[in-house]
């Protein structure tokens, strides 16, 4: 059962007030680089219970009056059409998402940038693509030596080259679809050309994890180091925050590698720089509003364990190396859980043993763990779906909510007419069928409408799941991980 600890109302009115305060100390202008997601954010939401999926928008909208968006892309990441692992869309198609989501929120969308720009052809139709959907476009060149040459980054030959973008708000969000996007840089760049204008503007950054005011080894922080382990991040204590002021404060190696350089080219725009530490440049409040430290910590262990098991099957795919494995095994020492504090695990093995054949388990909000096996008509999945919701409803296992009847015609479109080799349900059909069941039947339809209470829940399955079955419970809010192995020994897995 999860047990809520974050106080998300608290963190809307706190965070907004915060970037509000930050906007007044630059003068009325502030370039706020947004990282992570602005959006869908279910690894805060899972590790944090309480905070919503969507409070980071959320907390903007509080502030839409004053905010405008700005969206950067990477030309490079355009050309070689890059696609975004969780959501399996190009770069480029995500940012008419990203642009369409905002305007949903009322928020509004000033232009998209292309950085590193270099005449590629792809981002020339792309920019006439969005120009003709009437969006601002801007380009942002690559600059010999960057970072580190910062005597021709903060000039004319460097940031100066760079389209200067007309921004109309105090509060400038720069995000992005993904990481190595440019967020920074086209921060930086503007700060150079506002600054070169007379016109007083900051720069501010908005990352939730690491959580600067939790503790170096607290598990919400390595849990965001098992998110990201095969980037490779690492938190780290901050030292020029602790030189500074004598405080210990959390942050990740790569904004505290850089900051040397950040705070040079502050100097060298603004001739001295408003900040000692790269603590000092984050505006992220999240750490004040946990209020049970011990269901966080709880929490974040879980979601250790889930992250080492998706890179399992992302290497048995052949998408990862054992190398992030190697941390992942570390971090859950270091957070002291390990794969046998998932009872789902135990149980769904146990289940495939007694059968000779792939099983699922589902530990219900009660603590329940209720199992299901292959069979004939339906895979592990369903059938573990089937039993929960019948669990829930209080409908005697053995009862069939499905009649063999109304099965076996999908089974026969299925291998017949739409060519697939496994008769066996998925979850989606399984699902449907249910729903056409409930019309007639009553205890389909109890069963149906326990549906909401599976939010939450864990999931394991003794193999891979197809990217339905996975998207299923996706969409559900269950937590699902699986063992790192195919149900059969094919080559291709769809």
């Amino acid at each position: 059962m999860v047990h809520l600890s974050f106080d998300n109302e608290k963190y809307l009115q706190m965070q907004s007030k915060h970037i509000k305060e930050r906007i007044g100390q630059f003068g009325g202008k502030l370039y706020l680089e947004f990282g992570g997601k602005l959006f869908d954010d279910y690894h805060a939401s899972r590790v944090l219970p309480g905070f919503k999926p969507d409070s980071k928008i959320d907390m903007l909208v509080q502030l839409k009056d004053d905010a405008e968006i700005v969206i950067v892309i990477n030309a490079g990441d355009i050309e070689k059409n890059k696609v975004r692992g969780d959501l399996g869309i190009t770069y480029d198609m995500d940012v008419l998402r990203l642009i369409d989501a905002f305007r949903g929120y009322g928020l509004f969308v000033g232009s998209v940038v292309l950085t590193r720009f270099s005449g590629q052809a792809s981002a020339i139709a792309y920019e006439k693509k969005l120009e003709a959907l009437g969006i601002k476009v801007y380009k942002h060149y690559s600059i010999e030596g960057y970072p580190g040459n910062i005597s021709l980054i903060v000039s004319d030959e460097g940031y100066g080259r760079n389209d200067y973008i007309e921004t109309r708000r105090s509060l400038v969000v720069i995000t992005a679809p993904g990481p190595g996007s440019g967020k920074m840089a086209t921060c930086l760049s503007q700060l150079y050309h506002e600054n070169k204008r007379g016109v007083k503007a900051g720069y501010a950054k908005f990352e939730t994890f690491p959580i600067w005011n939790l503790p170096l080894r607290h598990p919400v922080n390595l849990a965001y180091e098992a998110a990201t382990a095969d980037l490779n991040d690492v938190n780290m204590i901050d030292p020029f925050h602790l030189e500074a002021y004598g405080e210990t404060t959390i942050n990740y190696n790569r904004d505290v590698e850089v900051f040397p350089v950040l705070n040079a080219m502050f100097e060298q725009i603004y001739g001295k720089s408003p900040y000692k530490s790269p603590t000092d440049m984050g505006v992220n409040m999240v750490g004040n509003c946990i209020f049970d430290d011990e269901a966080v910590c709880r929490a974040a262990r879980e979601e250790i364990v889930r992250r080492y098991y998706k890179a399992l099957c992302d290497r048995r795919k052949g998408n990862l190396t054992d190398d992030v494995i190697y941390k992942l095994e570390l971090l859950m020492k270091q957070a002291g859980t390990s794969v046998e504090d998932r009872p789902v695990v135990a149980a769904a093995n146990r289940r495939a043993e007694e059968t000779n054949g792939p099983a699922a388990a589902i530990e219900l909000p009660d603590g329940t763990i209720v199992t299901g096996k292959t069979s004939p008509l339906l895979g592990a999945s369903s059938a573990m779906l089937l039993n929960a919701l019948k669990k829930l409803a209080g409908i005697e296992k053995d009862v069939k909510l499905i009649a063999p009847t109304i099965i076996e015609p999908i089974q026969q479109l299925k291998v017949s007419h739409l060519g697939n080799h496994n008769p066996r349900l998925h979850t989606d059909e399984i699902l449907i069928a249910l729903c056409i069941c409930a019309t007639t039947d009553k205890r389909a339809d109890l069963a149906l409408r326990q549906l909401e209470k599976l939010r939450c829940c864990e999931v394991h399955s003794t193999v891979i799941l197809s990217s339905v079955d996975e998207n299923v419970f996706h969409k559900l809010g269950i937590n699902l991980t699986c063992e790192p192995q195919y149900q059969t020994k094919k080559l291709f897995h769809g």
